[in-house]
């Protein structure tokens, strides 16, 4: 189903990034793993070992230089990119709204919100040159319901929701596809 699909995924150091990635390489696809951590070595050693192909990239998702870069790897490494699926995340915590400083709203809303942006942004002239492609994106229920998170991380995921379902109309006829994982 996903042989020699070439996919890049972020926040693949850890939990659902990670789990993905091991799976979508065990389906046969060719994987670019993405996190900010090192972690996402082990990522990609695991892949190897059960004879995936995988590149680890370390990158922060929420800076535009290297969101391109790491999409430009996975064309120039794989011959293309298939799909993305921008996962990267970080919870916020959960503190309050008065307990929340300027710059817990911001790096909140820059790795959930602004990551999932530009791996939009940077992904679709490719999909859209080629006639396909498929984007995937980690939200939550936190943006659709009150106090299912913390303020900022509420925020957001219901600005992810918001991306998807405009990215979503901007795409139609383009043959990409994009959906939001709640």
């Amino acid at each position: 189903m996903l042989t020699e699909k070439r996919i890049v995924i972020t926040g693949a150091g850890s939990g659902i990034g990670r789990a993905t990635s091991i799976l979508a390489a065990g389906y046969g696809a060719n994987v670019l793993c993405v996190d900010l951590n090192d972690s996402v070595l082990a990522t990609v050693d695991e892949i190897t070992d059960i004879g995936g192909t995988a590149i680890a990239v370390q990158a922060d998702v929420s800076d535009e230089a290297a969101v391109a870069d790491f999409i430009h790897q996975c064309v120039d490494q794989f011959g293309g990119i298939d799909g993305i699926y921008a996962n990267a995340g970080v919870s916020g915590g959960r503190k309050s709204l008065t307990e929340l400083t300027v710059e817990d709203w911001q790096r909140t809303l820059a790795v959930n919100t602004v990551g999932v942006f530009l791996a939009i942004k940077h992904s679709v002239p490719h999909f859209v040159n080629q006639g396909q492609g498929a984007i995937v994106c980690t939200a939550s229920v936190a943006g659709l319901r009150a106090n299912a998170g913390g303020v900022d991380y509420s925020a957001s995921k219901a600005g992810v929701i918001s991306i998807i379902q405009t990215t979503a109309y901007q795409l139609y006829g383009t043959g990409v596809r994009i959906n939001a994982i709640c």
